[in-house]
């Protein structure tokens, strides 16, 4: 076996000469995948798309897929995000029809965009649309907690995480909250700039 020199990465893979953004939906069943569903149904179609991703360095590479602001499971979206890097320049476009046609149905990819430059995909999402669903309730009840909502300057949530029971401000994570009476729905901006972007914990679909 070939010996590595010091600093080099074993088996080491062609590099990345484009960045590829692309927007897709999760729709329909298909919003009950997890994000590691979603990863895996990706990296199988990236291969069935003959799309010519690049891949990590090592023994076991894996294609150089970045994620961000994965909505929850059991929340539809019109909105995720992913970049992928290339080994050669591709038309977004071309990579968008090749992704979206591999892709199983309710996966379906609605944009594509070269990745210029920086900041960071992440760094460049600082908030995130909701629409929650809110069903056997009269929609005057719905606009009074919402105004009560809105009105306080803190409302301070116990949640239970990995790590034990940690208090949140939902309150300033939401920019706007309005009633939509046509559909008995509350549309949420989540998260103001520089702060994390908060996940409603309710059925509801981002766009």
């Amino acid at each position: 076996m070939a010996r590595v020199k010091a600093g080099a990465a074993a088996n080491p893979a062609p590099p990345t000469v484009q960045r590829v953004r692309l927007r897709f939906a999760k729709r329909g069943r298909l919003r009950f995948l997890s994000h590691r569903d979603v990863a895996r149904s990706f990296e199988r179609a990236v291969r069935r798309a003959g799309v010519p991703v690049a891949h990590s360095h090592g023994f076991s590479p894996h294609p150089r897929l970045s994620w961000v602001g994965a909505a929850p499971t059991g929340a539809a979206s019109e909105a995720e995000y992913v970049e992928m890097g290339l080994t050669r320049e591709v038309d977004p476009e071309l990579v968008r029809a090749a992704m979206d046609q591999a892709l199983p149905d309710g996966l379906d990819v609605v944009a594509a965009a070269t990745a210029v430059g920086p900041p960071a995909l992440a760094d460049r999402i600082d908030a995130a649309r909701w629409r929650l669903e809110v069903r056997g309730i009269a929609v005057e009840e719905v606009r009074a907690a919402v105004e009560a909502f809105t009105a306080q300057e803190s409302v301070v949530v116990t949640r239970l995480t990995p790590s034990g029971r940690k208090e949140i401000d939902v309150r300033a994570a939401v920019v706007t909250l309005l009633v939509e009476p046509q559909v008995n729905a509350r549309r949420a901006i989540v998260t103001r700039p520089g702060r994390r972007v908060r996940r409603p914990r309710s059925p509801t679909v981002r766009y």
